[in-house]
């Protein structure tokens, strides 16, 4: 059913609201009325938890380059900012599509439909976003989800008792963006993470995102003890990135299909790192799981 403007779902024990510009989740509380999800503070940052599409981060001059010819494209790309159809809203699940229009063409020049499957059940959250190329060509993009939670989460625990604990060690080097372009800056910095946990503090963000390029895990916990935890799950991205504004009340986790232009590339879009491509007629599933787990 929709609450204003927003398409809110439920299974009992969690609730969804969704808004169906860029099909964003804005809201996910529990049968108690515990807000799992970012306040949203203008102050810091006004996003929920943006869908990134076609591109993730930043393009090089925010242009996307295709056989010689440059399309204006902004960081994160157009789906975010986007009306989408509802297709359905019932009971526990809702989907929602976008289709190419005289709009995107011009910016992204391929015909392309995206949709956003939401589905509680219990205590989880499936998010399901499906590309599919309706084109004669191939179809380059990027994906990401980029969801903000609440930091502290509800149930009282200190903010700096929260942690990040991954699936399985990540010893790789963390990657940061140039705080004035935007872009991938090459060199690496040592990681932070004891083995497979991350102590979440704010001077972590100061110089912007952390972002790991070939992430081990495909499923971390976010939370602290005594308190509640959030499961989340990305089986079919290979990327993360962790961020925030120092100060705010949230932390994103954002599992990414590609990245900003690495600094220093200028070759077709087809041919930048993180982009997948997909044939005539096919199409590709990225998922994620959010589950709730009460401290």
């Amino acid at each position: 059913m929709s609450d204003g403007n927003l398409v809110t779902i439920s299974s009992g024990s969690l609730t969804a609201r969704i808004n169906p510009l860029g099909a964003e989740l804005w809201s996910l509380t529990d049968a108690n009325g515990a807000e799992y999800m970012t306040d949203a503070d203008p102050a810091f940052w006004g996003g929920h938890a943006p869908v990134l599409f076609p591109v993730v981060g930043s393009l090089a001059q925010d242009r996307l380059l295709l056989d010689g010819t440059a399309f204006p494209l902004p960081r994160h790309g157009f789906a975010r900012r986007s009306l989408f159809e509802i297709v359905a809203a019932d009971g526990e699940s809702a989907r929602f599509r976008l289709v190419d229009s005289v709009e995107t063409r011009g910016v992204y020049p391929f015909a392309f439909t995206l949709e956003l499957a939401f589905t509680l059940a219990g205590g989880t959250l499936h998010v399901e976003a499906t590309v599919t190329n309706p084109g004669e060509g191939p179809l380059p993009f990027s994906f990401g989800y980029h969801p903000a939670f609440a930091w502290p989460l509800p149930g009282g625990a200190d903010k700096h008792a929260h942690r990040i604990v991954f699936d399985q060690p990540e010893p790789e080097a963390v990657r940061r963006v140039s705080r004035e372009t935007g872009l991938l800056l090459p060199e690496g910095e040592a990681t932070v993470v004891q083995g497979r946990e991350l102590s979440l503090r704010e001077d972590l963000f100061a110089t912007d995102a952390m972002i790991w390029t070939d992430l081990a895990s495909r499923k971390l916990s976010y939370g602290a003890d005594g308190g509640p935890w959030l499961d989340i799950a990305f089986p079919d991205m290979p990327m993360l990135g962790l961020w925030q504004v120092p100060g705010a009340r949230y932390i994103c986790s954002e599992p990414w299909q590609g990245h900003a232009d690495p600094q220093g590339f200028d070759g077709d879009f087809r041919q930048k790192p993180g982009v997948v491509s997909l044939e005539p007629g096919a199409q590709r599933s990225f998922c994620m799981d959010v589950t709730v787990r009460p401290g």
